[in-house]
């Protein structure tokens, strides 16, 4: 390994370091002081593995990687060859989170700290953003950027306005 490469790796390293440290001493001396960790090699792992997931669904299948159009298709029996890699694809979806269970004693961390309620509401808002806009944060945002399509420019920039409102109205004007 280089100097450049290890110095590089220790940064991260450090950083992963300082920001846990400084989120134990915080959850120790405040409860309500929360901090996001900051995760890059998780994060770069996860993305390139969605990117090769996408790029090997659309070289071998011809096929754009959205994850509700996946579902949509599983729940609509149309076609029975595109049904099964539906399937496939949707059961590798839900197994991974056991692999990484099996393979290192723990799942991914879910909080979720809205009611069922909210969950419900906004699955359905979503599911209805996802019909009108024609597919979803991962079939836009992934797959159609790498395409350049101006079609999933436009609705990745209205997920991400959409969701800066959000956070913003829910917790700076309601305080959730």
């Amino acid at each position: 390994m280089s100097g450049t490469s290890a110095g590089r790796q220790g940064r991260f390293l450090s950083i992963d370091i300082l920001i846990y440290e400084y989120h134990m001493e915080a959850s120790e001396e405040e409860e309500e002081l929360s901090v996001t960790a900051f995760t890059p090699w998780a994060s770069l792992a996860g993305g390139l593995m969605i990117g090769a997931a996408a790029v090997l669904l659309m070289a071998l299948h011809g096929r754009i990687l959205g994850a509700t159009g996946i579902l949509g298709g599983v729940l609509r029996f149309d076609d029975a060859a595109a049904w099964r890699l539906r399937a496939a694809l949707l059961a590798g979806m839900i197994a991974a989170p056991s692999l990484l269970w099996l393979l290192t004693g723990r799942g991914p961390e879910i909080e979720v700290p809205v009611s069922a309620a909210a969950l419900v509401a906004g699955g359905l808002l979503v599911g209805i953003g996802t019909a009108y806009g024609s597919g979803c944060t991962s079939g836009h945002g992934v797959c159609g950027l790498a395409r350049l399509s101006r079609r999933s420019i436009l609705a990745t920039l209205s997920f991400m306005a959409g969701a800066f409102v959000t956070v913003f109205v829910t917790r700076h004007l309601i305080g959730v």
